[in-house]
This record gives C-alpha cells, sequence and structure tokens, in this order.
C-alpha cells in the first residue's frame, strides 16, 4: 500500500473529531467526510437508461430500443463521441457545484469525482483526461480551475492520464446564457487552443474532456472541435451536471 493512503487512515480518526464529517449540503452530522447523508443523496437525480446511444441523453419512454438516437442529434448530430454525466442539474446539484466553485469547497472533488466515474464508458486502452480551461485572469481571481481539480480525480480513480494544461483559452469571454447557438459560436471562436507542446500528447488517444456542469454544449463543443483538429482519436465530454430540464421528472 502506497505511503500517503496509510498516512490518511492512521490520521481520519483525529481529522474527524476536530472536524466531525457534515454533509456539505444541509449541514447535518454523516459517517465519513467524503459524501451526503441519505436524504441528500436522494435529491440527486442519476441519468438512467434507456438513453440515447449518441449522447446519452435519458428517454422518457422506456420502450426506446437499444441504439435509438434522440431528436436533437438526429438533427445536428454533435461532435463529440457521448457524455458522461454524474447527475442531471436540479437544486441539489446546483447547491453542490456553487458549494464546490465559488464557496472553494474543493475537497468535494472526490466525490463529485466518483459519481462522474461510474457514468463513463468502459474502454481497452488508457484515456487522457483534459479538463475545459480558464482565461488566465479568472484562474487568478478564483485560484484554481474546479474543472481541473475534477480531471485530476478522474485520472486517479481510472488509472488514465491527466494533461491539465493540453487547452488554453487564448481570450476571455463573456457569460454565453442568453445568447443563441450561432451567438455562442461567434463569441467562441479561436478563443479555445490546443497548446503546441500537447500535441503529439493528445493524437491518437481517447480523450474525456472534464468540465463541472454541461449547459448549452457551446463551449465543451470547441474545445471537442479543437482536440480533434489535433489527432484526438475520439473525445467524450465528462461531467459532473448536465442541464436537462426535460429529462427530470
Amino acid at each position: 500500500m502506497a505511503v500517503a493512503p496509510i498516512i490518511a487512515e492512521t490520521f481520519a480518526p483525529l481529522v474527524d473529531l476536530v472536524f466531525p464529517p457534515r454533509c456539505p449540503l444541509c449541514g447535518e452530522g454523516i459517517a465519513e467526510q467524503t459524501g451526503l447523508c441519505a436524504p441528500c443523496w436522494s435529491e440527486l437525480v442519476i441519468p438512467g437508461e434507456p438513453a440515447c446511444a449518441t449522447c446519452q441523453r435519458p428517454f422518457a419512454n422506456h420502450a426506446a430500443g437499444e441504439g435509438a438516437v434522440c431528436a436533437p442529434c438526429q438533427q445536428s448530430p454533435p461532435v463529440h463521441d457521448g457524455i458522461a454525466a454524474g447527475t442531471l442539474y436540479n437544486e441539489a446539484s446546483r447547491q453542490l457545484v456553487l458549494r464546490f466553485k465559488h464557496g472553494r469547497k474543493i475537497a468535494m472533488a472526490p466525490m463529485l469525482a466518483r459519481l462522474v466515474a461510474a457514468r463513463l464508458p468502459a474502454t481497452d486502452g488508457g484515456r487522457v483526461f483534459v479538463p475545459v480551461p480558464l482565461h488566465w485572469t479568472r484562474l487568478w481571481q478564483r485560484g484554481f480551475n474546479q474543472s481541473a481539480l475534477l480531471a485530476r480525480e478522474l485520472a486517479k480513480a481510472t488509472g488514465g492520464v491527466l494533461l491539465v494544461d493540453a487547452l488554453r483559452r487564448s481570450k476571455r469571454t463573456p457569460p454565453l446564457g442568453g445568447l443563441g447557438r450561432k451567438a455562442r459560436e461567434r463569441m467562441l471562436a479561436g478563443s479555445i487552443e490546443v497548446a503546441s507542446a500537447r500535441k503529439s500528447a493528445l493524437a491518437g488517444r481517447d480523450v474525456v474532456l472534464v468540465d463541472d456542469v454541461l449547459t448549452s454544449g457551446a463551449t465543451s463543443t470547441a474545445c471537442v472541435k479543437v482536440l480533434k483538429r489535433a489527432g484526438a482519436k475520439s473525445v467524450v465530454i465528462a461531467c459532473f451536471s448536465r442541464v436537462l430540464d426535460e429529462a427530470i421528472p
């Protein structure tokens, strides 16, 4: 066993004594530092089956057969090779993201990443994990890239390779909320690039693009396009929460 896990296990009771484990959502006492209480777990919506064979959007109709493709993917086939979402976006997942990203509770990263890892498709070879980049000004203001923290935990959990600096934002873009698809594309045009030094590490590899929340998909699509132009064999988008209001009962 590695030294770090032994040290963590040794001092865990002391940490729990000084900082009693509490649910990061409601504040109730829990058994360990790494989860939620049972009622808060039940508030999360986990994507289920049947789902779109292309983007994993859950189908409301349980009669949908294997290989069925959702209407949005039929109308506009995506450039990605699948979406692995740990949860569907609702108030519970929203509050977790807010605490993680803006509340600076970065110790939540392993817990959030476990939910995402459970949704990743099986693969024969090693994956390369690449986080959606922040512009350097936002990184400086926040102090960390939440997507990079998730990517690090996913790489550790699956034995993959982390390329935290494979993508970079060459220009800062304003919030995209309220903009149409074409307007988002224009705003993001040329804003995301592959680092020259990382192109050889991406060529021919199965890449997992990691983000905290997937909304319209405009940013992730821009990332997928540049990764594939750099030679990536496939690009699956992994996120903690995916905004699909129509899929939530």
